[in-house]
């Protein structure tokens, strides 16, 4: 007989009564009470059967194990507060199932068997389908209904439909199973609920078909399964004939407990993305809800691994909030999206995160997201974060928004395509940040900035890396901030490809960056600005199209302690292309970076290099205050010139002491060529001095002096110390005014030789 092609002929019909009759207790006078069997064959066996009347077994008390196969009923049989040895349903088709409160000593089976429940009432008052007048407060309807049942063996629904148009397809809240629950293949039209379940093994729904658009396609809020939750592919056939888990509707798991592990491998999911919410709490208008996910998993505990993987896909959000998992949460070969949201709250999270602690890695290689944000704030990672090959689109916005995440291991995102900006602002990382090979574009567009990556205030273990690999370079479209960053070994840039949005035109802010060494070696010119304000570092590496950016470059308080390419103590042309990099980079006058550079030349030990920075900074310091005074500039620009040329600004004492010697040349030529009048003047006031050869004495007691030119000039040029010329030969008129000149002018370059002598002898500690 085949129970699926309708009511068969007479010949199959057999009355329900007639399978109970050798059950009844003699003498009962016909009522329904129950004897415990003593047979030695505690099976009933039912075969090509269509069982006519109602087959009511309630509250019986059999140590019997009903099997029927290829059998047809036409009432749904009846086993609610029943006891018995066991239940068999295999190719069956019934209208419905009653097992409230069942008690089964071993399995509980429907295998290869069709529920279709029609509509319509009884005279118990519980029906497959009831009507809305008739409902009754917690009695639900459902085509299978095995609430509060206690299942010793296992629950099998292997290749079973339920078909249920109305209501729900099965009920079993508070469902006791001491085995495991398995459903390979089950095909369900209508919600199948197991809240509060508690099973000892393993829950199988691989290759299993739930249907529920409209609401919840399998409810297991609360449940504690005792093995694992398997809903993958079910690869028990031909590879041709391999079928996945597919869902339309939400797989609802809060709350849940799982004692192994969590496998989704290659599931099919779909929720409606708009129009009918599930829940009537989600229709809120708080921004973190999803209203429309595919996977409801708050606050789940997993002991093992969560795999949302290998080939999974979801339409709607796989939401996991404050969720603890034991292992690895595996989200490679995935690809999950969402309807973009055009009004704020958007409600457009692909992968919502937010709290949950995952005691391994994270394994996200290969996963897609064609439209919607992986959000994953405050969340705590034992291993490490790993995404290769990803591609995520969110064009716009934040497409990952990591906010205060903690990694103990690194993260690594590399040789990806995003859209949208990353965020790992406050992100704390035991190991390493690594972009590799990674194209950053449309970043989140704000009012103040927009970047393509913000690591604002991260702290990293070791290395923070955007940099190419092979023939992928990473490039940031919208930029990268990095304020308040810190990495215990290094910044690296090498490499990288680095652009702004055009109403921000920042590429690159490192402000009060903190790194044992940065490397800042772009591929090309950065278009927009470098801002690297209170940033420091003891090793900084650079190269000329890190200087040549568009928008130049903010240096102030920006501290580094040694190059990565030292300059040599003989390389002047490497300090003169440094200046002119700091010159060219720096929008106008800023003293702070040339006496940065200065002191790292002197830290090194290059004393020379120093004073160079430091005299090109006062050449362009008097150059700026003559743009300021504007009218005043020409007399400023005339004594800075006076300064560079006469004494280097202070910073050339040798050129001082050459100013001396030309003095004392110049001064004896004039000197000692030139004659004096007094020599030949006859006049009474001229009687006080004493000709003495080409010049006059003022004191006669001077007449054994000897007129010198040389040590005359010399003794004018040197302050304090007398070699007694200066105060005893007479001049007068112009030579007078001449001899003046040189005392003041030897006052000046002898100081300065003085001070320049007195800095190459001492040394700070």
């Amino acid at each position: 007989m085949d129970p699926f092609a309708g009511v068969p002929d007479s010949r199959h019909h057999i009355s329900a009564d007639e399978i109970v009759k050798p059950l009844l207790e003699p003498g009962s006078g016909g009522l329904l009470r129950w004897r415990r069997q003593t047979s030695n064959a505690p099976i009933v066996p039912v075969e090509n059967a269509y069982i006519t009347g109602r087959l009511d077994l309630r509250g019986a008390d059999l140590d019997c194990l009903f099997r029927f196969e290829n059998c047809r009923f036409e009432y749904p049989p009846d086993v609610r507060e029943a006891k018995l040895l066991g239940l068999v349903f295999r190719r069956c088709w019934l209208p419905g199932l009653k097992a409230r409160n069942l008690r089964s000593r071993n399995d509980v089976r429907l295998i290869r068997s069709v529920v279709e429940p029609f509509p319509g009432t009884h005279d118990d008052g519980e029906t497959a389908v009831q009507r809305g007048s008739t409902r009754e407060r917690g009695v639900p309807d459902a085509a299978i209904n095995l609430t509060d049942a206690v299942i010793e063996g296992s629950l099998v629904l292997t290749r079973t439909q339920i078909a249920s148009a109305q209501g729900r397809a099965l009920q079993a809240d508070r469902l006791k199973i001491s085995g495991a629950l398995l459903a390979y293949r089950l095909h369900a039209e209508g919600q199948v609920r197991f809240p509060g379940m508690w099973t000892g093994g393993n829950v199988n729904f691989s290759g299993a078909t739930l249907r529920n658009p409209m609401g919840f396609a399998l409810d297991c809020n609360g449940v504690h399964i005792g093995g694992s939750l398997l809903c993958e592919v079910d690869n028990y056939s031909a590879p041709e004939k391999k079928k996945p888990f597919v869902a339309r509707g939400v797989l609802h798991l809060p709350s849940a407990r799982v004692d192994g592990d969590i496998v989704f491998r290659g599931a099919d999911l779909a929720c409606p993305q708009r129009g009918h919410i599930p829940a009537e709490a989600w229709n809120s208008s708080d921004p973190y809800i999803d209203p429309w996910p595919a996977l409801v998993a708050d606050r789940l505990r997993v002991d093992g691994n969560l795999e949302l993987s290998d080939g999974l896909t979801a339409l709607g959000t796989l939401r996991m909030i404050n969720t603890r998992i034991g292992g690895t949460l595996r989200l490679a070969q995935a690809r999950v999206k969402v309807r973009r949201g055009t009004s704020e709250p958007f409600y457009d999270r692909a992968v919502h995160l937010d709290g949950s602690e995952i005691s391994g890695d994270l394994e996200a290689t290969g996963l897609r997201v064609p439209s919607g944000q992986f959000r994953m704030a405050d969340v705590s990672i034992g291993g490490n974060m790993l995404a290769a090959k990803v591609e995520l689109k969110h064009a716009e916005r934040d497409v990952v928004s990591a906010r205060r995440i903690k990694v103990v291991g690194n993260v690594q995102l590399t040789e990806s395509t995003i859209e949208g900006t990353i965020r790992l602002q406050g992100a704390e990382v035991g190991g390493s940040i690594d972009l590799y090979g990674t194209d950053v574009s449309a970043p989140t567009v704000r009012t103040q900035t927009s970047y393509s990556v913000d690591l604002r205030t991260v702290r990293v273990g070791r290395n923070i890396s955007l940099t190419p690999t092979g023939t992928m370079p990473f490039r940031a479209t919208g930029g990268v901030n990095l304020d308040g960053a810190t990495a215990v070994r290094r910044v690296d840039l090498s490499g990288s490809e680095l652009s702004s949005r055009p109403e921000h035109r920042i590429a690159l802010d490192a402000s009060d960056l903190s790194a044992d060494e940065l490397l800042l070696n772009p591929a090309k010119p950065p278009e927009g600005r470098i801002l690297l304000r209170h940033a420091h570092c003891r090793t900084l590496g650079d190269n000329d199209q890190f200087w040549a950016t568009t928008g130049g470059i903010e240096l102030e308080d920006f501290r580094y302690d040694v190059l990565q390419r030292p300059i040599a103590m003989k390389d002047d042309r490497a300090v003169d292309v440094r200046i002119e990099q700091l010159r060219g980079a720096m929008a106008g006058y800023r003293p702070g970076p040339y006496d940065q550079l200065a002191a790292m030349l002197r830290s090194a030990g290059n004393e020379e290099h120093a004073d160079t920075v430091l005299f090109r900074k006062q050449q362009d310091r008097y150059e700026a205050l003559a743009q300021g005074y504007k009218l005043l500039g020409p007399g400023v620009r005339l004594w800075s010139w006076l300064q560079r040329w006469m004494v280097g600004y202070g910073y050339r004492p040798a050129r001082a002491l050459g100013w001396l010697i030309s003095l004392l040349v110049v001064g004896s030529l004039y000197f000692g060529l030139g004659t004096d009048s007094c020599v030949d003047d006859t006049r009474t006031d001229m009687h006080a001095v004493l000709a003495v050869g080409p010049r006059c004495v003022i004191n006669s007691q001077d007449s054994g002096m000897q007129w010198n030119p040389v040590l005359y000039t010399a003794d004018l040029l040197v302050p304090i110390v007398d070699f007694g010329n200066k105060g005893r030969w007479y001049m007068h008129d112009l030579d007078k005014w001449v001899s003046d000149g040189f005392i003041a002018m030897g006052w000046i370059f002898a100081t300065t030789v003085a001070a320049g002598a007195g800095r190459m002898i001492r040394r700070e500690k």
